[in-house]
Order: C-alpha cells, then structure tokens, then sequence
C-alpha cells in the first residue's frame, strides 16, 4: 500500500464522532423540532461538558450553528453531510445482512464504523450494486443463490489448506501467555 493511500485516511471531512453529532442533531431536529447540547448528551450517553467540547470544531466549520437561545440547527452542508452518513450506514447494514448475510447486530455495528469513511464514488456504486442485488432479474438472484452457497463453506482452522482462510487463519482464538 502507498503512503498516499493511507494517509488519504487522515483527509476524511468527518471523524467518527463527528458523525454521530451531526445525525443526531439531524434526528432531534426531525422528532422534537428543536435540539440543545442536552438532549445530544443524552442521546449520546455523553456529558453535556464533554457535548460542548466535540460540538465547537462543528461549529467552527459551520455546519452547525447555535442560536441566541442555544438552539442548535444544521446548516445546508450539515445537514448534507449527516444525510450521507445516514444514507452510507443504510446501504453498508443492507449490503452485510442481506447481501453477505451477515447477523443484524454485527451489520449494525461494521456499517457504523465505516458510514463516515465511505467516499462519493463508493457509496454511488453501492448504491447500484444493491439496487441490481434486490431486483426481480434472475441473473441478480443466481448471484445471492450461488453467494449464499459459497457463504457456507466453514474454516478448517488449517490456513494453508482452507478456503476462507488461505494463509493466516481468521477465527483462530490467540493464545495467550501464562506464567
């Protein structure tokens, strides 16, 4: 891998956290019409000092704006933004449970990790690639069926002959140390 590549990683317009700010902001602003730094602390099971603090570089950038009563609001590239995670976190959750079967739970929590992460161009081709995937073709159908059936060939525990695995084995527990 290039140092370019991985340092493009560093250049990502949103951090994790930030994310789930603005989303919640977007989502208060949609059920309660309003949304304060107490409501995001509760909803984020963070203090409200610890709210203020993650909320200034937003605030800063302007996508999120705070009025003279402390009202917060999103502006137009804010509200993009969190509409785009929420959006990517959607599609990558559809793509792991019902493409690549993965558990609700654990597709809920892999798309969270990445939601934010997601470039344009990626989240356009998932896009797509889910709308072919749950259409009535019967090509897209093959593909799920033959999936599915490749999806349970099952870990030897033997890296160099399993089919999963191929040279380091992926569900082997380390072990640890004792003495």
């Amino acid at each position: 891998m290039s140092t370019a590549v991985w340092k493009s990683f560093e250049e990502n317009s949103l951090t994790h956290s930030a994310a789930h700010y603005l989303m919640t902001i977007h989502e208060l602003l949609d059920t309660q019409g309003y949304a304060r730094v107490t409501d995001i602390a509760k909803r984020l099971n963070t203090t409200r000092g610890s709210c203020s603090i993650s909320l200034k570089p937003l605030k800063k950038r302007g996508v999120i704006k705070e009025d003279e009563n402390k009202f917060l609001s999103l502006s137009k590239e804010g509200k993009r933004l969190a509409e785009i995670v929420e959006h990517n976190g959607e599609l990558l959750e559809t793509l792991f449970k019902n493409v690549l079967g993965v558990s609700p739970e654990q597709a809920e929590i892999d798309a969270c990790k990445i939601e934010h992460l997601l470039s344009l161009e990626n989240s356009m081709a998932l896009q797509n690639l889910i709308r072919f995937i749950s259409s009535d073709k019967k090509v897209a159908k093959d593909f799920l069926k033959a999936l599915r059936k490749e999806n349970n060939i099952s870990c030897t525990h033997n890296a160099e002959a399993c089919e999963v695995c191929q040279t380091i084995c992926f569900l082997e527990t380390p072990k640890t140390k004792t003495g």
